[in-house]
């Protein structure tokens, strides 16, 4: 069990604290501030995994804030760059896997998003590859099915996916029937819950447990498929975020969730 470090709301060393106390081993940290690539020299990254041993934790991802995404051309080099520095971030600091949001895949494969999109990927996997790190493609907008489909057409072990079963929900998709079929690619996991607002609001987050997720299927369904990484809890809305993220480790705990 892990959380995020943003969704608490927290400076990282209360975090941190947040995460031991919730008896959580793990977190997710944006690979920015303090933390960004270029900000964290050799000496800054011994420290930080210093500082995750004093709280008996692990990092078990780094996140890379987007403002646009692997499919837009405008600006694609320098956010190709971002992602390569925070892989190799991620291997300095043990984690190996890099968060990054996959975008809706093209319906047409030869149109310039398409190219695009593609550009990106070859120029992240490889690289993942020669690092020793993985970007962890955080679906949600298409069918796990088509994702891997997708996915196999690239000749790197330098994607794999992460699985947010709100992020499936939230786009129209049941998450346990697109839990299975991403055997082998899931190597992180966000829990992150949703429910019905109404007639007129569609869909909205809500805290772990409180939402439409069947966790008893879920967290099943993640050892049967053999998933060994962390799952995260995740909030990105409430008025009360570090309560939220503390009780959904507590609430997933009861279900003896996937081991880290």
């Amino acid at each position: 069990m892990g959380i995020v470090v943003e969704a608490t709301g927290l400076p990282l060393r209360q975090a941190l604290a947040a995460a031991a106390r919730a008896g959580a081993t793990g977190v997710q940290v944006d690979a920015a501030g303090d933390l960004h690539p270029d900000a964290l020299t050799a000496t800054g990254r011994r420290e930080f995994r210093n500082l995750l041993r004093s709280y008996n934790q692990e990092l078990a991802a780094l996140n890379v804030p987007l403002r646009r995404g692997l499919d837009v051309a405008e600006d694609q080099q320098p956010r190709i760059d971002k992602v390569r520095k925070a892989l190799q971030l991620a291997f300095d600091l043990g984690a190996r896997k890099v968060v990054v949001p996959c975008p809706r895949l093209p319906d047409d494969p030869q149109s310039p998003r398409a190219q695009t999109l593609r550009e990106s990927l070859l120029a992240l996997g490889p690289f993942g590859d020669r690092v020793g790190s993985v970007v962890a493609l955080e679906l949600g907008f298409d069918p796990a099915a088509r994702v891997v489909e997708y996915l196999g057409g690239y000749d790197t072990g330098g994607m794999k996916v992460t699985y947010d079963p709100a992020n499936f929900l939230l786009h129209g998709h049941d998450p346990l029937a697109n839990l299975t079929p991403l055997q082998g690619w899931v190597v992180h996991a966000h829990a992150r819950d949703a429910r019905s607002a109404g007639l007129s609001r569609g869909l909205q987050e809500v805290p772990v447990g409180a939402g439409d997720v069947d966790w008893l299927a879920l967290t099943a369904t993640l050892q049967v498929i053999e998933f060994d990484g962390y799952l995260t809890v995740d909030r990105e809305q409430g008025e009360d975020r570090p309560k939220d993220v503390t009780n959904g480790v507590a609430f997933l705990r009861r279900f003896g969730g996937p081991a880290a």
